[in-house]
């Protein structure tokens, strides 16, 4: 066949050509060294049970954790961040700040046999109370500055049986600066802070509160957590949570917030995370299930874009499928 003539002065597919090529040019790559798992926590023994809307996720008993913890450390992943269930929940959520409380507990077993494995925390009330909220409920509002004394216990607690570092979820006002103080007063001031900075108030957490048994009993979170229309009002968010002494900078959601994401990257200089929460896991492990996309090209796609936006840390339930890729 005669050759066309052409007089094209660029040709971007020479760079397309081959996997070869592709993967000397590629711009951007995600390793196991970006990804933190979540781990569910409840009291029991030798309990390992699937989320049911959470396909491939499992609640463990303090002491089934471990071997999760082991296989976790097999394959390269050494961080993880504890969500707990206690069997008791009450008004105050007294076990996020009880000494044997689940995450105490948990932490000091896995510490005990894996040292090396580094352990971030969930710091609010919501898995802890009756209620399902945030935060300390008086008059059926959730009453903020009360809220921050319990989150300073609970962070302290955490530390003290073992936690490396702490994520304070809540969206209170003041938390990062409460935290801290309360941290450096007990001279733990050595201890990250990583701040749900920007958590929006989003339908992408559904499967999360079954896991964790935090629907509210009455109202919604929408007073505290971010208003899906808003963008500014994340970088108001995130240059307090800055101001107040956080260390890391989280975004929450993390696929239908690649713009804040992006928007953060640009103003901040501190690490950013990204939580690539449990409704966006499951979208992709039901649309697998059904046959209609191809799962490990769809996360491998996902947690990319999440990176490519800007994350330099991404917490998602997809590591441990990810990494054999790899």
């Amino acid at each position: 066949m005669k050759k066309l003539e052409s007089n094209l002065p660029f040709r971007p597919r020479r760079l397309r050509k081959n996997d070869s090529i592709r993967r000397l040019v590629a711009e951007t790559h995600v390793t196991k060294d970006d990804l933190i798992y979540p781990l569910f926590v409840r009291d029991g023994k030798n309990l390992k049970s699937e989320i049911p809307s959470m396909p491939g996720v499992y609640h463990f008993s303090p002491d089934s954790i471990l071997n999760e913890i082991e296989i976790l450390l097999e394959l390269g992943l050494d961080r993880t961040i504890l969500f707990g269930i206690p069997n008791e929940k009450d008004e105050m959520g007294s076990d996020c700040i009880s000494e044997n409380g689940i995450i105490q507990r948990t932490a000091r077993e896995i510490k005990a046999r894996f040292p090396e494995m580094y352990l971030i925390s969930d710091v609010c009330m919501c898995e802890y109370t009756i209620h399902g909220h945030c935060g300390i409920v008086i008059d059926n509002e959730v009453h903020n500055d009360t809220t921050l004394n319990y989150l300073q216990k609970q962070s302290i607690s955490h530390v003290e049986s073992g936690i490396d570092m702490v994520a304070p979820s809540g969206m209170m006002d003041g938390m990062i600066s409460a935290i801290r103080e309360g941290l450096d007063d007990a001279y733990l001031e050595d201890i990250p802070i990583m701040s749900y900075a920007a958590k929006y108030s989003s339908g992408f957490y559904g499967p999360f509160r079954d896991a964790v048994e935090s629907k509210p009993e009455f109202g919604d979170r929408k007073q505290y957590q971010m208003d899906p229309s808003n963008s500014r009002e994340a970088l108001k968010e995130v240059d307090l949570d800055i101001a107040e002494g956080a260390d890391i900078i989280m975004i929450k959601p993390a696929m239908a917030y690649l713009d804040i994401i992006r928007q953060v990257k640009d103003l901040s200089y501190l690490p950013i995370a990204a939580y690539n929460v449990s409704g966006e896991y499951s979208m992709v492990k039901a649309a697998a299930e059904k046959g209609w996309i191809d799962e490990a090209k769809v996360r491998d796609e996902l947690l990319l874009c999440i990176k490519r936006a800007g994350a330099d840390i991404i917490i998602t339930y997809f590591a441990k499928d990810f990494i054999p890729q790899q």
